[in-house]
């Protein structure tokens, strides 16, 4: 998995959405996964491993321990291992979400996480504090997902404007094929700036936040 030719921080280039306000990013370097990354097919099904996965390398890379990303049969095996999935789980095409990512962090890593759950009542924006203090404090990669909006994807970031517009900054998982640059990323809207009130309102999110500090500046 170590060897695969992936793009390194593939947010780094982007602007933040709006000139004014403020802008908190994570830090440190992780690689992006995407579909079919490493030759395994998961398209329509594998976004939340390959989310996992991104994290997984912003872990090993930041904390410096000797292991590698692990792929989705791997993460399948020890989802099954610690009893949280039935024997048939494995070689499946079952998708996973923020809590398998949690449970596969700390079995692997060693690294808990902190959840945060934002109701169907609730607003991204009530949040805002706390996405800031924890890229100001650890600098991690984010898991996201929900019902209504299944689709997991990445946080990088955090930009509230002058004017309280809240934007957070998405890693999308869901690219098919052979990424040649950062850019090609953005103009695909694979990785963007997001207005909060563009979330699908219907659905609760989860947030996954890997409590793992980063001294390093980006």
């Amino acid at each position: 998995m170590d060897n695969l030719d992936l793009l390194l921080n593939v947010h780094s280039n982007l602007e933040p959405p709006k000139p004014d306000g403020s802008t908190y990013l994570m830090r440190g370097n992780y690689h992006y996964y995407h579909y079919g990354c490493d030759g395994f097919q998961d398209v329509g099904w594998g976004c939340g491993y390959r989310t996992l996965q991104s994290i997984c390398s912003w872990i090993i890379q930041n904390k410096g321990v000797d292991k590698e990303v692990p792929n989705i049969p791997t993460i399948q095996q020890t989802l099954v291992e610690i009893k949280d999935k039935p024997e048939r789980f494995f070689g499946s095409r079952e998708w996973i979400g923020t809590l398998e990512a949690i449970y596969v962090i700390d079995t692997l890593f060693d690294v808990s996480c902190k959840v945060i759950h934002i109701s169907k009542k609730d607003s991204i924006t009530k949040h805002s504090d706390t996405l800031k203090e924890y890229f100001e404090q650890y600098g991690g990669l984010i898991m996201m997902g929900g019902d209504m909006d299944a689709a997991s994807k990445g946080i990088a970031g955090i930009h509230v404007s002058d004017d309280q517009d809240t934007y957070l900054l998405v890693i999308d998982p869901h690219f098919v094929g052979k990424i040649k640059t950062k850019e090609e990323l953005y103009t695909k809207s694979y990785v963007k700036w997001q207005k909060v009130d563009e979330f699908v309102d219907s659905s609760f999110y989860n947030l996954c936040l890997p409590m793992l500090k980063v001294k390093d500046a980006p």
